[in-house]
């Protein structure tokens, strides 16, 4: 399963390899970053997550709960990809 995210981390998480290295070995899912704005103070950024599902929703509650605001992508008829 993947499902496409778009996060936003404040300023203190945006030194953290929290996508590229913690979802993957704490989580056991695969991250892809499809896109990032990366300044001083935020991070934007488009991430794909694969993997089981309920280990896809334990990682975005990981980053909820460190306090990235995660939105899930939605395709073009309003579904959740």
């Amino acid at each position: 399963m993947m499902r496409k995210y778009f996060c936003t981390f404040p300023q203190h998480l945006i030194r953290e390899p929290i996508v590229s290295h913690t979802l993957g070995s704490k989580f056991g899912v695969i991250p892809n970053i499809r896109a990032a704005s990366i300044t001083d103070t935020m991070a934007l950024v488009a991430v794909e997550i694969e993997g089981d599902g309920a280990a896809i929703e334990r990682s975005v509650e990981y980053l909820r709960e460190r306090g990235v605001r995660v939105e899930e992508m939605q395709d073009e008829v309003g579904k959740a990809k």
